[in-house]
């Protein structure tokens, strides 16, 4: 066995999986915020980090532990039916159940009780999700604009147009609005389903999501403040 911790927890807006975004960096308007575990609090640790822009998240699915594992998985952007080898994807269904994220690196902030704390943009993680490890983002090294996407394409380029009425979109934090139409923009359904009379429900930043997708418009159908129970917030 290798032995593994958690260095720190990923405080973010997303209480479930559905709706994160299936990449990092897609929607740059996601804030959230990395709190460090009571022994990793040194602030020593993080020094000359503040000359980076950019770094690389080392986490956890934690909600998709396993005991076994498959060669192949059934990618969500092939339809769900076509099985490619897991090494060829990002499902988080592997054998070691680790994720990959480059975030932008906001601020580095000293909190009287958590102690110092990153703020990141563009993650693409849960509420709660460990993190395993944190490196500098290298541009000369982890560049690579030539790079070819596989059986992904050019997926990440396409979006939605949001159409959002202003008694709904009143009823969301303000603070949360900007990121929220940036994730619904994105298509938060699997890319399997396409049924335009069929409404979905999405947590983001303690209120619920009612929306539907007809063609390439979303429109929202209802927002509700969701729960104490609903919300890790």
């Amino acid at each position: 066995m290798i032995p593994m911790h958690s260095i720190a927890r990923i405080r973010s807006d997303f209480p479930t999986k559905f709706g994160i975004p299936r990449q990092s960096g897609l929607v740059g308007e996601l804030k959230a915020t990395i709190v460090f575990e009571p022994e990793y609090r040194n602030p020593d640790a993080l020094r000359g980090l503040e000359e980076f822009s950019h770094i690389w998240l080392i986490w956890q699915f934690s909600e998709a532990v396993r005991d076994k594992w498959s060669p192949t998985v059934r990618p969500p952007r092939l339809g769900g039916n076509t099985r490619m080898g897991v090494f060829a994807t990002r499902s988080p269904f592997r054998p070691n159940a680790i994720g990959l994220s480059c975030v932008k690196l906001e601020s580095i902030q000293k909190d009287p009780k958590l102690g110092t704390v990153l703020v990141v943009s563009g993650a693409d993680l849960m509420d709660g999700t460990p993190i395993l490890d944190i490196k500098p983002y290298l541009p000369y090294a982890d560049s690579h604009p030539e790079a070819t996407g596989g059986f992904t394409g050019n997926v990440g380029g396409k979006v939605l147009e949001v159409e959002f009425p202003p008694e709904l979109l009143s009823q969301v934090p303000e603070d949360k609005r900007e990121a929220l139409i940036g994730v619904l923009s994105r298509d938060p359904r699997p890319s399997y389903q396409h049924n335009p009379d069929r409404v979905y429900g999405m947590a983001f930043g303690g209120v619920e999501v009612g929306f539907s997708v007809d063609g390439e418009t979303l429109t929202v159908r209802s927002v509700k403040h969701a729960s104490p129970a609903e919300t890790r917030m």
